[in-house]
């Protein structure tokens, strides 16, 4: 009860200091509030554009590898003459792969291509994107189905000119009749719609199905010269649930290589890429981001700490006979430190406050200003006052500690 008492104590003598120097204090708690505030901006941004990227990247799945020709890269130095005169994943690969892998639960070969339209009647979609895919297309990519089916066996087989819909296409043809069974025109051939996927909705890394109409792989050889680079052909494993992306990573390896018939020593003439590679990077890539926050917010909270500790030293002045009359009725020295400690806190809390009020806000005003919601999560509130005690005990130890030295007797006199 003493410590609640002392604590309530504490913060009635800060606010009392903040109402009698109301300019003064706020001057003082200035630079707390505005390093609280650029810490827990940053690290909210960077919290809420590793969300977005994030749940990008497991729609392409944390279990799967894409055998492409290039290899990704976000670094500098690109050898990209290394790599120019690698084959292209085809369809002999595919089906090599597809009889002898074990360790998957889904291969597919896909291509896509993009700007083209789409019509149905006198409507017309523009900018569109056309994905030709073999049959496990829907175990190796996350998606849902709004409307109708996926492709059967035979459909996918014998090249049916089927196709499935993104929401905003079957909105923007169909408005709000219903789209399957209707026959839709797009390169050049009509095809019957089947089914319509699940809105999405914009991300980060452009992965959404949403404005893509997917096809049968068999159907697309006899419109496009599916092997062409501009097509961008690349085989999708997706690994058993039960089996780690390492096992299936080397079993992919030497199954590309016997295809290939690449002698040991001999480099791959294919690339393995994966999810955890975009992750790795996007990890390094916040880590800098938040270290430059720490730098910047740690300057601005460096010189609040000094502010608060001349409020302190200040207060500690005014309050000098009030200290000695407190000692000599028996109050211990622990008692008088903490009480100083505590109203060092108490505005440093209050300035932390302020800080989070203005990451708030300006959360609140980029939201309305764009579709970009920063989310100002538990963890950085936490984190803030975490901040703000810490500062507050360091600044306000040495003035607590030089008040409860304070000889009574001396004290009253002053």
């Amino acid at each position: 009860m003493i410590i609640f008492r002392l604590i309530g104590e504490s913060f009635r003598f800060a606010f009392d200091a903040l109402r009698q120097n109301k300019l003064r204090t706020m001057l003082s708690l200035l630079a707390i509030t505005i390093g609280i505030f650029t810490i827990i901006a940053v690290f909210s941004a960077v919290d809420t554009f590793r969300g977005k990227l994030q749940s990008s990247v497991d729609k392409l799945g944390s279990n799967t590898i894409y055998v492409q020709k290039w290899p990704w890269s976000f670094g500098d130095n690109y050898p990209w003459w290394k790599y120019m005169n690698r084959p292209q994943p085809s369809l002999r690969d595919f089906e090599a792969l597809r009889e002898r892998i074990e360790n998957a639960q889904g291969v597919t070969f896909e291509i896509s291509t993009n700007d083209r339209t789409i019509k149905y009647r006198s409507s017309s979609v523009e900018g569109i994107s056309v994905w030709a895919a073999s049959h496990d297309f829907n175990k190796t990519w996350n998606f849902e189905l709004q409307d109708g089916r996926y492709f059967t066996e035979n459909e996918s087989k014998n090249g049916t000119p089927v196709c499935i819909l993104g929401s905003d296409i079957a909105a923007g043809l169909f408005d709000e009749d219903e789209p399957v069974g209707k026959q839709v025109q797009i390169l050049g051939r009509r095809l019957t719609v089947v089914g319509v996927f699940k809105k999405e909705g914009e991300d980060m890394l452009g992965t959404s199905l949403d404005k893509n109409v997917n096809i049968p792989i068999s159907f697309a050889k006899g419109v496009l010269d599916i092997q062409n680079e501009r097509y961008g052909p690349q085989i999708t494993v997706r690994g058993k649930d039960n089996v780690s992306l390492e096992e299936v990573e080397s079993e992919l390896k030497g199954l590309m290589r016997s295809i290939h018939r690449i002698r040991p020593g001999q480099e791959e003439d294919f690339a393995l890429n994966k999810t955890t590679i975009i992750s790795n990077q996007l990890d390094s890539m916040f880590k800098m981001v938040n270290i430059a926050g720490w730098v910047i917010g740690g300057f601005s909270i460096l010189v609040g700490g000094f502010s608060i500790a001349n409020i302190m030293f200040v207060s500690v002045k005014e309050r000098t006979n009030i200290i000695g009359i407190q000692k000599s009725l028996g109050a211990k020295n622990y008692f008088i430190l903490l009480q100083f400690i505590f109203e060092s806190i108490s505005l440093c809390i209050l300035g932390g406050l302020l800080g989070l009020l203005l990451v708030f806000l300006l959360a609140l005003a980029i939201g309305a200003a764009t579709d970009f919601h920063i989310i100002l999560g538990l963890n950085n509130i936490a984190l803030g006052i975490g901040i703000s005690i810490i500062i507050g005990t360091i600044s306000g130890f040495w003035p607590a500690y030089s008040a409860s030295r304070l000889d009574p007797v001396e004290a009253i006199r002053s």
